[in-house]
């Protein structure tokens, strides 16, 4: 999926007879093996955490005195946000929500969250226009972020005669956050006026507010983290659970914090982490006994990277207690593709492989060269395994539509080929037209969609498989190319790599880097309005997929943050991956 780091085209790898030895089938070693080509190497580094370190881990909080103690929190929780529908004052309840989303908590008052959305939303007609710049702008953010519709107007109040942010405003640092995070919900279809200007204001003050801090003792230290934090991605483009992580440790400084709200974040967060480390087993058991990694060593082996895009995508223990194995499962072959097209393969084995992906037939094998067929056979039982407790579960054969998403990716990954190999650059749409397939998280999204839809009507089925796939998947997916190209591309290109966003726009513009990743800026800014627009076009899809769809562009823009996070050894994600599955939160049970 993401980012290859291709060597020197002089660079040998290791003897197929050497690489191959051993077969798929114990007694197929009469296999005549074609002398060595060429080939381009990835060079990728071993994994951070190896299949030894994955299993030695032991959580306690997968033990019933811990689950104890948070199912009691969450029924005093549940208890008060009743209370909350009937008595509490506005601003208390959209705070509360607020803080029980950032920490990770909501998933688990989904109903009562709604309830009392919806009565604000209905009394929001009748406001008196009396609210702060702080309430204002997070009351619109949260009612769009669940789907209700808020007229950006109501920030209409804070303007002077000129449909200017007031000046008032500029040291108001808790309403400009807010307002700077309420910003980012805007639509395709709404004059962009207020929100585009929301956004100039706020960043620009915010900015000033970080620059002007004459030390540490006079400020409040856990605002000023909320300020940059802010400003390095804004929280609706930020990954869920890396989130979560980060903000319970805030929260904790805050004055007045919920201590029965921070004792159930707290718990939640180590209670899902167990069940993560134990998808985390399954998944490496998996790995190790396909050999790839070992088979294939041109390709990476990053079984624990690939397993965060799928808590990014969904990080709830899940009813289908495969579910995150098998998505997991998806991303590595996606990785292996990625690397066989761009390192390894040479054209003409390339085109072979893709017409056997579009067959996905066990007979395919024997047009394969020796060192594809491991591969496709595990795509294959991968795709099919899927397939099955689909069948099992919803009497649906689902064979078609896997192919048709792998396919099209193979078909993505050959027109890049066939473009490095021909030394084309094409334009940024034509490059677009295809990258945003080629970066791979349509595959994953679309077996994301047969896993957590229920049911699977044949309606859904024509809007999702018929000619185009939906936007939100397009959408979601162009998020992940442009910010994988932001981090990566000026590497992949120093090593022999097919021209990304950034190159295609600086030939056919005339542009220097930098203007073209200002450009690239605008890009993703504008495909996050696209997604907010398609989130609310789609009534066919069902809410749960509607948030993979999200949230895996979410975890792709937290992902190439920092660089690449997927193919190189990237210290920020190492860090973000052992809070998030490896360190748990120390907490004192009373």
């Amino acid at each position: 999926m993401v980012t290859i780091l291709m060597a020197n085209m002089g660079r040998l790898v290791p003897k197929l007879s050497s690489l191959f030895s051993s077969s798929l089938a114990d007694g197929d070693t009469a296999k005549k093996v074609e002398p060595p080509l060429l080939r381009r190497s990835g060079n990728y580094q071993p994994p951070i955490w190896d299949f030894q370190f994955i299993h030695s881990l032991h959580n306690p909080y997968a033990g019933d005195k811990y689950m104890k103690r948070f199912n009691e929190l969450k029924k005093e929780m549940k208890k008060n946000l009743m209370v909350m529908v009937e008595g509490s004052q506005e601003l208390q309840k959209l705070e509360l929500i607020d803080n029980l989303q950032r920490l990770g908590v909501s998933y688990h008052f989904k109903d009562e969250i709604i309830q009392i959305l919806r009565s604000v939303h209905e009394q929001s007609s009748t406001a008196t226009g009396d609210n702060s710049l702080y309430h204002s702008s997070l009351k619109f953010r949260l009612l769009r972020q669940h789907g209700f519709h808020l007229s950006q107007d109501i920030l209409n109040d804070f303007k002077d005669e000129h449909g200017h942010f007031k000046q008032s405003l500029c040291n108001d640092t808790k309403g400009l956050l807010q307002l700077y995070e309420a910003s980012f919900l805007s639509i395709k279809s709404e004059t962009p006026t207020s929100l585009e200007s929301a956004n100039t204001f706020a960043m620009s003050h915010l900015k000033n507010y970080l620059h002007n801090l004459k030390g540490d003792h006079d400020q409040e230290n856990w605002r000023v983290e909320l300020v940059r934090h802010a400003l390095e991605l804004p929280l609706h483009c930020m990954m869920l659970r890396v989130e979560t992580r980060w903000y319970i440790d805030i929260y904790e400084k805050i004055p007045n914090a919920n201590s029965l709200l921070l004792e159930l974040a707290k718990l939640d967060f180590n209670i899902v982490q167990a069940t993560h480390q134990q998808d985390l087993k399954n998944v490496a058991r998996w790995w190790k006994k396909s050999r790839l990694a070992e088979k294939l060593p041109f390709t990476r082996d990053r079984i624990v990277e690939s397993f965060l895009w799928i808590a990014g995508m969904m990080f709830e223990p899940q009813k289908k207690e495969y579910c995150l194995t098998m998505l997991t499962k998806v991303i590595a072959m996606v990785t292996v593709k990625d690397d066989i097209y761009d390192v390894y393969g040479t054209l003409d084995e390339l085109e072979l492989f893709t017409h056997a992906v579009q067959r996905m037939e066990i007979k395919a094998l024997d047009e394969l060269p020796y060192y594809m067929k491991l591969c496709y056979l595990a795509l294959f039982n991968t795709s099919t395994e899927i397939a099955y407790e689909v069948l099992k579960e919803q009497g649906i054969n689902i064979m078609p539509y896997l192919t048709k998403s792998w396919g099209d990716l193979c078909k993505a990954y050959l027109q890049e080929a066939r473009w490095y190999y021909n030394g084309y650059t094409p334009s940024v749409d034509e490059y677009m037209e295809n990258a945003w397939i080629s970066v791979g998280s349509l595959v994953m999204v679309v077996n994301a969609f047969f896993l957590v839809t229920n049911p699977i009507t044949k309606e859904v089925l024509e809007y999702v498989f018929s000619n185009k796939y939906p936007d939100i998947i397009r959408w979601s997916a162009t998020i992940i190319r442009l910010t994988d190209d932001l981090a990566t591309s000026s590497n992949e290109m120093k090593r022999g790599d097919v021209p990304k966003s950034i190159q295609c726009y600086m030939k056919e513009n005339g542009a220097s880097e930098e203007e073209a990743r200002k450009h690239i800026n605008l890009m993703i800014k504008e495909t996050w309005k696209m997604i907010n627009t398609a989130q609310h076009d789609n009534s066919l899809l069902c809410e749960k997929f509607m948030g993979c769809a999200v949230n895996v562009a979410r975890t792709g823009q937290t992902m190439y943050q920092h660089g690449d996070g997927h193919g190189i050894q990237n210290s920020e994600i190492q860090n973000r991956i052992s809070k998030l599955f490896f360190e748990h939160i120390t907490i004192s049970i009373p």
